[in-house]
């Protein structure tokens, strides 16, 4: 049982320690408590999340990512115009949201978040009305939850996957 193991190490030191509890994984269990929640991402294969002295989720890392979405968020960049981008991405089949973040516009290029439903595959029809607007693509790539988004989520609103 290791509580809090990197606490107060430098970064070489916090490195090898993870790499110490990595390679006992299969030959020992390991109970990791910490508040560190990149921690739990870099070294664990299982995660438990308790709130309250109840276990509100048990999965492991990317499942409970998966769970609590119920949808694909992708991250996009492109050049055009703000209102026509949003109005028009809006449009596309399986498209539930698509806000824009509050990044600096650098050449005319914003940032957007783009919820589609979990069933769709809204990748190439974006691409597609973002060609047939005559806008330019700088980057479209899948915007995960953390391990901080999914802890936030289970200990603030509702329980998830309790096991």
């Amino acid at each position: 049982i290791l509580d809090e193991p990197t606490i107060g190490l430098d970064p070489k030191q916090i490195i090898e320690v993870r790499q110490l509890i990595k390679s006992l994984a299969g030959s020992h269990t390991i109970i990791l408590s910490t508040h560190i929640l990149p921690e739990v991402s870099m070294t664990c294969e299982r995660v438990v999340i308790i709130d309250k002295g109840k276990v509100v989720a048990e999965d492991t890392p990317d499942n409970l990512k998966k769970k609590l979405t119920g949808s694909m968020r992708l991250h996009v960049a492109i050049k055009g115009k703000v209102a026509d981008i949003q109005s028009r991405l809006s449009k596309v089949a399986g498209v539930q949201k698509v806000e824009r973040m509050d990044t600096v516009e650098v050449d005319g290029v914003n940032e957007y978040l783009v919820d589609g439903s979990a069933d769709a595959e809204i990748r190439p029809q974006l691409a597609k009305a973002v060609i047939d607007n005559g806008w330019e693509l700088y980057e479209m790539k899948p915007e995960g939850m953390s391990l901080e988004d999914v802890f936030l989520h289970v200990t603030t609103e509702e329980e998830v996957g309790a096991q």
